[in-house]
């Protein structure tokens, strides 16, 4: 395999750094909700529709803070954005552990509305350090370094709360958060490249830059995440079902690192891919899932397909909203795309629920997976006019020299 793209990206300078610290940050940030929901149902002794909805709260106030973030530092900067929610971070997960549940919904809104934005920020470093031949493998070993804090960051907070008390757990991961905060504030990684113009630029208008083909990467940004949301929520189903629970872990773990090898694949070869198709893809593949039946070993053989494109797909739409979107709104843009995932990951699980709660756990799939199919169809239209006008402009350079 060609490894030269992750050579040429792992040279650009502080490419490395952020992506090393990257991954070291969004561990605690990945825990968050496993941590709330063990709050909620060991310490304050409700349910899990309770912790449904504070994990409810914070992922709508993520989805409403991160453009809003996002367009703070395309005017501010990045430090000044970054201080401010370590400090709302530092408040809510040093005050979350004495609350009571009505108290904690609100603050959990808040606290998602002033979330640190290291998914977003990191995304939009990267395209202020790579330039755009460089930018598939540096978003590869992005999206692959996601996947390595998904795969550790729950998995260490289910440890600590089990083993220790969730209250406790609260406390670790909160002072994880806010040790990102600071360690992104004093890394202070670069939103605009060297070429950029840098500081406050004249407003540039929405409708300029929030393009048909801008929103329908959004859109089949959420699709994407809405068929991994209802993937995670399926196999548990699927192997609860068929008496084999005990697998999940491992059927989890087997579809991440089918995950990891298919972003690392997409890292390293010479084109680049439409995330349209790659969502398609996705789609397509998850839709038979169910179909492996309950048995363990078959479901990861089933998920491998589906898991080898996941990686592949967010890196190649955060890859298409750097290219679309102009330096001055890039993090109002990231902002968009992070606020499309969050959404997305949001409404896969209850759907995926819904449906195997009407029928059988096999549907889990076949229902996420064919919205995830119906989005990239609906946008098809939008990226075939784009290809006829780029042919058409394409040919006219061709003819212009012939005609002088």
């Amino acid at each position: 395999m060609n490894l030269t793209p992750y050579r040429q990206a792992l040279a650009l300078p502080g490419l490395r750094s952020l992506l090393l610290v990257s991954v070291l940050a969004r561990i605690p940030l990945t825990a968050t909700g496993v941590t709330l929901t063990f709050f909620v149902v060991l310490d304050l002794g409700r349910g899990y529709g309770a912790a449904g909805l504070v994990g409810a709260a914070m992922t709508v106030g993520a989805a409403l803070g991160s453009p809003l973030l996002g367009r703070l530092v395309d005017r501010r900067g990045l430090r000044p954005v970054v201080a401010l929610t370590t400090v709302a971070e530092a408040v809510f997960w040093a005050s979350a552990p004495t609350l009571s549940l009505p108290v904690l919904l609100p603050a959990a809104f808040l606290a998602g509305l002033l979330a640190l934005p290291i998914f977003s920020v990191i995304r939009q470093s990267i395209a202020a350090l790579a330039p755009e031949d460089r930018r598939r493998p540096a978003y590869a070993l992005d999206s692959m370094s996601v996947e390595l804090s998904f795969m550790v960051g729950p998995a260490l907070a289910v440890a600590l709360a089990t083993t220790v008390s969730a209250r406790t757990t609260l406390w670790a991961v909160g002072a994880g958060v806010v040790a990102s905060g600071v360690a992104f504030w004093l890394l202070n990684p670069p939103t605009r490249s060297a070429d950029e113009p840098a500081g406050p630029q004249p407003r540039t208008s929405r409708r300029e830059w929030l393009t048909p083909r801008m929103l329908a990467v959004l859109a089949v940004s959420g699709a994407a995440t809405l068929v991994l949301g209802g993937t995670d929520v399926a196999v548990v189903a699927v192997l609860r079902a068929s008496g084999e629970v005990g697998w999940t872990g491992a059927v989890l773990t087997m579809w991440a690192v089918a995950s990891l090898v298919g972003g690392f694949a997409y890292g390293a070869v010479r084109r680049s891919f439409s995330p349209l198709a790659l969502t398609a893809a996705l789609s397509l593949c998850t839709i038979p899932v169910g179909l492996g039946g309950g048995h363990w070993w078959l479901l990861c053989l089933a998920l491998i397909p589906a898991g080898a494109l996941c990686a592949p797909t967010i890196a190649a739409t955060s890859d298409a909203v750097s290219r679309l979107a102009p330096a001055g709104v890039r993090g109002e843009a990231m902002g968009l795309h992070g606020s499309a995932v969050t959404v997305g990951i949001a409404l896969g699980a209850p759907l995926a629920g819904a449906v195997i709660d009407a029928s059988l756990p096999l549907w889990g799939f076949a229902l996420t997976g064919a919205i995830g199919l119906a989005v990239t169809l609906a946008v098809l239209p939008v990226e075939l006019r784009h290809r006829r006008e780029t042919a058409a402009m394409s040919d006219a350079a061709d003819l212009a020299p012939a005609t002088t």
